[in-house]
């Protein structure tokens, strides 16, 4: 007798057949085909039900299917789907308010798309407008998107995709404090960040830059955490080369990294172009750009975005914004992750395969290597790992160069019963593992 295909195993056929094969799910030959989510917990097609430690790439901010943010954007829904901006809607506008509101320092004006791609694009595009300059600088193991532009601000060998990359791209060294080189302290490592960045501006550059872009925390790089001097010291040189500052919170922005509402703030840095995606919007397709009057303005000629300021869209990012502002989120992300930091750095006396545990607030990596191999990444125990917690009842999110990082992200409203609960899960998952 010949075994039925589970719905699982007939949609990953599916999938297979008219998907891109780039296009890669995790757990292998047995992807979880989701059917489902509310709030904390996601359900696949089999009935098996998921606490939920990664929210769709830190996507998911304020849980799944939230009664408010989906209330709201259902309200719009049936009152105008779509406009793109060659019409005004008032929706779009108090977002835009919003933004300018929450944002640190001079940041006011906004444009919005629907990826953090776009977004990035529209960044850069803006710096080199204002600037009249060409060149930007950004970091190595950083990810930006999937964009020419963007896949060319990224640096993973892995997401550069196509062979054909904007030559006005440069990438420094980044500030990755566990991997140093051999002897250096995290001082001697900035002084090592800022000389490289200053070869940089004499030998491939012509000494005038359009900006410098960063993420504080480098997401699909590792959660890689900039150390609290690094961007003060390189501001001055990114002046002087005439450049502007792009602080890259796709991932870190709206309340995730705990305390402020965005990442940057943990820096005291005032960005001039911040742009943001993911989180913002709790699920829906968004991205935004936002920077200074005198930028925005030399963005000189026509341009517009047919989904970026979609009503519906704009709806469920107002909602979400106000239901992390109105419950306070921020802190609780604060004060729960500093509860999940404490967990995972118990684990890690526990296993000696986890490296390093790092991050903020409700972003937190645990970075796996071979014991007793100077740091050598072990990714094929971070694919265990996460196929482990799935198994367990748990989904988390592994990333890094070299695949062997886990990435743990609960949503920002996460209970405390919860996180103890997907700790638990974790643990044991790690002991299934070792």
């Amino acid at each position: 007798m010949i075994p039925t295909k589970t719905r699982s195993q007939e949609i990953f056929d599916r999938h297979q057949e008219f998907i891109f094969p780039a296009v890669s799910p995790y757990y292998g030959d047995t992807p979880l085909v989701v059917d489902r989510a509310k709030d904390q917990y996601v359900w696949d097609i089999e009935g098996n039900r998921y606490l939920d430690f990664f929210g769709g790439v830190l996507t998911v901010s304020v849980g799944h299917c939230n009664d408010e943010v989906t209330r709201r954007t259902a309200e719009q829904l049936q009152t105008v789907q779509h406009t793109s901006t060659l019409y005004l809607n008032e929706i779009m506008v108090r977002v835009a308010e919003k933004v300018a509101a929450i944002t640190p320092g001079r940041l006011q004006k906004s444009f919005f798309t629907s990826t953090g791609s776009e977004a990035n694009e529209t960044a850069v595009m803006a710096a080199r407008m204002y600037t009249g300059n060409p060149d930007i600088i950004t970091l190595r193991h950083a990810y930006s998107g999937r964009t020419l532009v963007s896949m060319s601000l990224t640096a993973h060998g892995n997401w550069r995709l196509g062979g054909v990359f904007d030559g006005s791209i440069r990438h420094v060294r980044n500030p990755y404090s566990y991997r140093a080189p051999v002897g250096l302290d995290e001082e001697r490592l900035l002084d090592l960040c800022v000389q490289d960045l200053e070869e940089t501006l004499a030998t491939v550059t012509d000494g005038r830059i359009a900006a410098f872009m960063a993420e504080p925390i480098q997401g699909v790089g590792g959660f890689i955490v900039a150390p609290q001097d690094y961007f003060q010291r390189i501001l001055p040189l990114i002046r002087e080369a005439g450049g502007v500052l792009i602080i890259d919170e796709v991932q870190t922005g709206w309340g995730r990294t705990g305390r402020y509402l965005c990442g940057i703030e943990h820096w005291g840095i005032e960005p001039d172009i911040m742009t943001f995606a993911k989180g913002m919007a709790n699920g829906s397709p968004i991205g935004c750009t936002v920077t200074t009057p005198e930028i925005a303005e030399a963005v000189d000629g026509l341009t517009f975005a047919t989904f970026g300021g979609n009503p519906v869209t704009m709806a469920a990012a107002l909602a979400t914004i106000e239901y992390i502002e109105e419950h306070n989120l921020a802190a609780n992300a604060e004060l729960m992750g500093a509860r999940l930091r404490a967990r995972l750095e118990a684990s890690k006396e526990a296993h000696p395969f986890i490296g390093e545990v790092r991050g903020l607030g409700l972003m937190q990596a645990l970075e796996l290597v071979e014991p007793g191999r100077e740091k050598t990444p072990d990714a094929a125990r971070a694919t265990a790992l996460i196929g482990a917690a799935r198994t367990r009842g748990l989904l988390i999110g592994k990333g890094g160069l070299h695949g062997n990082v886990i990435r743990i992200a609960p949503h920002l409203n996460v209970t405390s019963e919860d996180l103890e609960a997907g700790c638990d899960l974790i643990d044991e998952a790690l002991s299934d593992i070792a």
